[in-house]
């Protein structure tokens, strides 16, 4: 599985922070590897720079090989805060999604 990771200008999406992010995606989606081609991860914060509350976006895109793309989405504090509900919402929409799948 691949993670491509994505900021707007407003984050400093240096390798470190891209490498961070990367490797803790691939450790709490691994179990799904088998099923996705790609992740993309998108963090925006939603104000530039003023500050405001749950200002941070993080989108996760599961890419798998001939189907639709699974997307999720959440909104918080810190990149930190965000990528970690953003995964956690990823999990849920994977176990339905491939559940749907291998009841067919």
């Amino acid at each position: 599985m691949k993670v491509q990771f994505n900021t707007d200008k407003t984050i400093d999406g240096d390798a470190r922070l891209e490498n961070f992010f990367s490797d803790l995606i691939s450790k709490k989606l691994d179990r799904y590897d088998s099923h996705i081609t790609r992740v993309e991860v998108h963090v925006s914060d939603e104000n530039g720079k003023k500050e405001a509350p749950n200002d941070i976006k993080c989108v996760l895109e599961a890419r798998f090989e001939g189907k639709q793309p699974v997307v999720v989405s959440a909104q918080e504090d810190t990149i930190e805060k965000a990528v970690s509900e953003a995964i956690d919402k990823m999990k849920a929409a994977l176990e339905t999604v491939l559940g749907k799948l291998q009841n067919r």
